[in-house]
């Protein structure tokens, strides 16, 4: 990994949320009720760890116009990075 990438890993590992989130996203493409419910985190909570991974670089939306059933997807970074978690 590089720097960046180091970095980008502490910040995802610090928290919890973040963690499980990315984790859940392993999957695959997801949806925030299916990340919800893969990672035990409420959906409540789905919508601001998922504006922090692609804020961050770690996921992205693929169909960003919709309102409703959003698809996201770990980037080529997020994907390094789920390998390297716990």
């Amino acid at each position: 990994m590089d720097d960046n990438t180091l970095k980008t890993f502490a910040y995802i590992n610090i928290s919890s949320y973040r963690m499980k989130a990315v984790k859940a996203m392993q999957k695959g493409n997801e949806t925030p009720t299916q990340i919800a419910n893969h990672s035990d985190i409420r959906l409540s909570h789905i919508s601001k760890v998922l504006k922090e991974l692609k804020d961050c670089g770690v996921a992205e939306c693929i169909n960003e116009q919709d309102r409703v059933n959003r698809i996201y997807r770990l980037t080529p970074v997020g994907r390094e990075i789920a390998d390297n978690l716990d």
